[in-house]
């Protein structure tokens, strides 16, 4: 009997603890988005994909691509303010934990097996300003097509900082109907470089 509490008392600690660290995380994490129109210019740009897609005639498309155009810039232009306020956030307080498990405070524990918010979202940042620009000169539907798997991609590595990767990947697979996977090779090839050498460890840890 004994040793049962004493289990059930582990256990119950260590859930209080994990709670714990995530309202820290998702907090720090609201507090400095909650500054910029992040997430209403990219339930914009959603909806109007699809929107603009969908519609039949060609100079209404027209319009409404352009409309997407300013909303893309503007994105870019929030998230590079966003990135560059969050960049001074100390490091100890962004690091992601790669572990297979949910550990607390699991980055303080094994730091070797994490990375850096403030990198991750700043190639985030990069990939949705790049693909603005269109340099590759991508068709309106395949640039929306790049746009949009950026943008999730961002909010996967935002839901993963603030609970997990199994947790961020879930959400991805149910709200969206995109598995991980998918989403990497959607993304932009200077994204999915750059993205991968972060979580392997080949970009550093610490600055931005």
């Amino acid at each position: 009997m004994e040793i049962l509490l004493a289990v059930f008392c582990l256990i119950f600690g260590v859930h209080q603890l994990r709670l714990r660290d995530q309202r820290q995380r998702i907090a720090l994490l609201g507090h400095h988005l909650s500054k910029y129109p992040i997430e209403k210019l990219m339930q914009t740009l959603t909806e109007g994909y699809l929107q603009a897609l969908e519609q039949a005639d060609a100079f209404a498309r027209d319009q409404a691509w352009g409309r997407l155009a300013a909303a893309e810039t503007e994105l870019s232009t929030q998230l590079s303010d966003f990135v560059q306020a969050f960049s001074q956030v100390w490091s100890d307080r962004t690091q992601v934990s790669t572990l297979p498990v949910v550990i607390p405070y699991g980055t303080k524990l094994f730091p070797r097996q994490a990375f850096d918010l403030r990198q991750a979202l700043a190639i985030h940042a990069k990939g949705i300003a790049e693909t603005a620009e269109n340099r590759q000169q991508r068709s309106h539907k395949d640039k929306a097509f790049t746009m949009t798997a950026e943008m999730l991609l961002m909010q996967h590595s935002c839901h993963w900082y603030c609970r997990s990767r199994t947790t961020a990947t879930a959400r991805m697979l149910a709200r969206h109907q995109t598995h991980y996977a998918q989403l990497l090779q959607a993304v932009s090839p200077a994204t999915r470089q750059a993205y991968g050498d972060l979580l392997a460890g080949r970009a550093g840890v610490g600055g931005v």
